[in-house]
């Protein structure tokens, strides 16, 4: 039987009230998979997470000083001598995303597109929960390839990180929104940096209908949540959150903010 999102929320709002002397193990949400979140599990949940996740075989030095001489030569914009050192990190260290990860993007600030996209994809693999961007860049270059974005439209948006100027970081969102509203992460900072709550909605809205990446998807949903609340929608945000947060797709910063979030709304 498919879960009810009525029922959901009626739960998450009853179980949100004001409930004295709970028990570490009560059940704070249950998801349509049966999947559960308890008041234990929030109480340890800080928002903290890290990227580098627990490995058999530890990273070694001589594959992190590969990897940092790659990045200072990178900042120094000696690309090729940059990949090079990537190279050399991730032969060392197979299994240690980092190294593809300042590959890719360096490819990327090349132009080389192809080699940006499958050097992503290989990050994606060896994190499959996440990795800083990489989901975001493996989903959009994949649409730049199949030509549903233009060539260089996942470049341009990174280039918005680079804008000190809040004002127009805004303007040149909203204008990738209008040149190309299918791309999901245009919305998502369009959102972010418009003050109006109705506004920041409808953004959030469009971008959830643009296909958006996990990661994407993920903080879309955590925005709108915020809303929500903002506007006393109290137990449809719970439920975002909690599948958030429960969801073992979710990315590994997704999940802990998702997890965060619901421990500072259930608190007296």
């Amino acid at each position: 039987m498919k879960f009810s999102l009525l029922a959901a929320a009626a739960v998450a709002l009853q179980l949100l009230a004001p409930a004295p002397a709970l028990a570490a193990d009560d059940i704070v949400f249950k998801d349509s998979a049966g999947r559960v979140l308890r008041r234990s599990d929030l109480d340890k949940a800080d928002g903290r997470f890290s990227w580098e996740l627990p490995s058999a075989t530890p990273v070694s030095q001589a594959a992190r000083d590969a990897h940092a001489l790659g990045r200072a030569a990178g900042q120094n914009g000696d690309y090729r001598t940059a990949l090079a050192h990537f190279e050399t990190a991730s032969k060392l260290a197979p299994r240690w995303p980092y190294p593809v990860y300042d590959a890719a993007f360096t490819y990327l600030l090349q132009k080389d597109f192809d080699a940006a996209y499958r050097h992503y994809r290989r990050v994606d693999a060896l994190a499959p929960r996440g990795f800083f961007t990489a989901k975001t860049a493996v989903h959009s270059l994949r649409m730049e390839r199949d030509g549903k974005l233009p060539q260089g439209t996942y470049l341009r948006y990174l280039a918005l990180e680079w804008e000190t100027d809040r004002d127009k970081t805004r303007q040149a969102a909203l204008a990738m929104t209008r040149e190309t509203p299918g791309f999901a992460p245009a919305w998502k900072t369009a959102a972010h940096l418009e003050d109006d709550p109705a506004k920041r909605l409808a953004l959030l809205d469009s971008g959830l209908k643009a296909d958006p990446d996990a990661e994407t998807r993920g903080f879309l949903l955590l925005n709108k949540a915020m809303v929500l609340r903002e506007r006393n929608q109290i137990p449809e945000a719970m439920v975002m959150l909690g599948e958030l947060a429960l969801d073992p797709q979710s990315p590994l910063d997704v999940e802990a903010l998702a997890r965060h979030t619901l421990a500072q709304w259930a608190r007296p």
